[in-house]
């Protein structure tokens, strides 16, 4: 807890097992098992009820994350629920025994509370080129030996959020693939202090901060890796794909529409905190009857509406899958976070037109405590019924959510965490009803269907 970077990411990662043991917030985070009571991001959703009650416990973890979601949970969980979904079916095309394996690991991590991370990215190399037509064979992780205890596996894996503060890492298949590639259909979960697995954590949201000045980014943060596994050695007990290449696709999107949905309930807080804090920028500067100013308010409000209505509605219209997990509505969370995506810089625009040049002229903390300077700074810097030292602090605020580094954070995760936004469009459009459109057209035009000329 003394190291000057990591130990910012271990307090905030524990956010969520605080959440566990805080009166305030047990009913939310716990699901009371006489038994054994656990942690509610285990419980596998049934309803659109379970799925609510999960997105309030990642939001509500996100609020007091600062607008960064622990992730410690979150993402593991998810990954669990499109384990569960894709092996299914391929125990039931292909008569293996994979469900049980995962079952079992859900089950462990359940009793134990294990902190888990996702490794699904890999480093891809020529983009061009298939994984098994790679100049370098290692660029999309593979499988280079197989023993009969288990699998040795080697490559590299990127974005792997949380994983320094994890107990366990959840690996899985970035993309569809063909048979060529069978060696590259692998997924299965380790301990992150398995020999061979190396972290190489990213330096970004390092710091130093000052607590005044970045009240958000000096407490919170997640550390990314670079994930290098050089041949690392997993007990069959653990594998969930073992070169079943027809099922990689599958297994990567599944797990992807589950953390679809948990990506837009982590956006929540953010929204409404950019939504409040431009409103107090508002009151303090004395705008409050600017009509440009007011527009800019109406389109933040309609935006957080919007994609906290779709998600409900996600949820509201979710299906059973097998075996047994209720899935939200596929088209509706990529629309969500679609919608979420393609309209955050709109709105950090906004908030920076609110607040103006101070964003990032404004003095400094250590000023603002000045024997001398900081009563000056009190007097000329106050707004309407604020003091200079408190409309600091709310343009300290909305300078750390966009106008930092957390803000160029926020803005690279909207375009391509859980998905690249061009996915995400994709998938919401495919799955649109074109052939009823079409056939209502057809209704309004009157044209009648009839069998093509003989020629």
């Amino acid at each position: 807890m003394q190291h000057p970077v990591l130990s910012s990411a271990i307090r905030h990662a524990a956010v969520d097992f605080r959440m566990a043991h805080d009166p305030q917030y047990q009913e939310l985070a716990v699901i009371d098992d006489l038994h054994d009571p656990y942690s509610r991001f285990y419980q596998i959703p049934k309803s659109a009820s379970d799925l609510k009650k999960r997105r309030d416990l990642i939001a509500e973890g996100t609020r007091l994350g600062g607008t960064v979601v622990p992730l410690i949970h979150e993402i593991g969980t998810d990954a669990i629920w499109g384990l569960m979904e894709s092996t299914y079916l391929l125990d039931r095309d292909y008569g293996t025994q994979y469900s049980e394996r995962v079952k079992n690991f859900w089950e462990q991590a359940r009793h134990h509370d294990y902190a888990l991370a996702v490794a699904q990215t890999d480093v891809k190399g020529d983009r061009s080129k298939r994984p098994a037509e790679q100049v370098d064979p290692d660029m999309y992780l593979r499988i280079v030996k197989r023993t009969p205890d288990g699998i040795v596996v080697r490559g590299a894996k990127v974005h792997t959020s949380v994983s320094v503060n994890a107990n366990w890492l959840i690996v899985l298949p970035t993309r569809e693939l063909r048979e060529s590639d069978k060696d590259y259909a692998v997924a299965f979960a380790i301990p992150v202090n398995t020999p061979g697995l190396t972290l190489v954590a990213s330096p970004f949201l390092s710091g130093p901060y000052r607590d005044m000045e970045r009240p958000i980014s000096s407490h919170h943060k997640m550390v990314e890796t670079f994930t290098w596994f050089d041949d690392v050695f997993v007990p069959y007990d653990n594998v969930f794909l073992n070169g079943e290449w027809q099922a990689a696709g599958t297994m990567a999107k599944a797990f992807v529409e589950f953390h679809r949905f948990t990506a837009v309930s982590y956006k929540l807080p953010l929204l409404e905190a950019l939504t409040g804090v431009a409103s107090l920028l508002v009151r303090y500067n004395g705008l409050t009857k600017a009509r440009h100013i007011q527009n800019a308010l109406s389109d933040l409000v309609l935006y957080e509406m919007t994609v906290r209505s779709i998600l409900d509605n996600a949820a509201d219209r979710g299906e059973w899958v097998e075996p047994g997990i209720f899935r939200p509505n596929i088209p509706l969370v990529n629309l969500a976070k679609y919608h979420f995506a393609t309209g955050l810089h709109q709105a950090f625009h906004h908030v920076q037109d609110i607040a103006g040049g101070m964003l990032v002229t404004a003095p400094s903390a250590e000023d603002m405590v000045h024997p001398e300077i900081g009563p000056v700074l009190n007097r000329y810097l106050q707004g309407q019924n604020i003091n200079g030292k408190q409309r600091l602090q709310a343009l300290y605020l909305a300078s750390d959510l966009v106008a930092s580094d957390l803000a160029a954070y926020h803005l690279v995760l909207a375009v391509h965490a859980e998905g690249s936004i061009e996915a995400e469009k994709m998938t919401a459009v495919k799955a649109y009803p074109w052939g009823h459109a079409e056939s209502e057209a057809k209704r309004l035009a009157g044209i009648k269907e009839e069998q093509p000329p003989q020629v």
